[in-house]
């Protein structure tokens, strides 16, 4: 029982600095896909790689070569936890159609409507979220 609650209690800190659920790091989806393909696209447990505390997903073997090559070139900003969120001081959930990438960055966003506000302020909400995150990163949050 000890053991158990010492794992979890290790993935629990350790995963918080990337948003992931049962389906691994930002829902499943295949971070080089944004990136290559436009478009979020979920992966596949067939290509998967453990980085930063979280299991990533992707959709072919030559996405998951080039995140093995270079993980911070793909990895969203903020681990993935919404950016307009980020920006407001706290972390919460993502949905992976909520993207964009701006000078080579993927940033993720709540959902579409979120997106929206923070799409009318972008460089602003990005200037407070990079001052935000490193408070934030290691801060424990329900995912549910």
């Amino acid at each position: 029982m000890l053991s158990m609650l010492l794992m979890y209690g290790s993935f629990s800190v350790s995963a918080q600095a990337v948003f992931s659920t049962n389906e691994g790091a930002i829902k499943g989806y295949d971070p080089v896909a944004y990136f290559l393909d436009g478009k979020p696209i979920k992966g596949g447990e067939a290509y998967s790689f453990e980085y930063n505390g979280a299991t990533w997903h992707f959709s072919s073997e030559k996405h998951l070569r080039l995140f093995r090559e270079d993980p911070a070139k793909y990895v969203p900003q903020y681990g993935g936890y919404c950016a307009y969120g980020v920006a407001s001081g706290y972390k919460v959930k993502i949905e992976p159609e909520a993207w964009a990438i701006i000078d080579n960055k993927l940033y993720l966003n709540y959902d579409l409507g979120t997106q929206k506000a923070w799409n009318k302020d972008r460089e602003g909400f990005i200037t407070r979220a990079n001052a935000n995150w490193p408070k934030l990163r290691n801060q424990v949050v329900d995912e549910d």
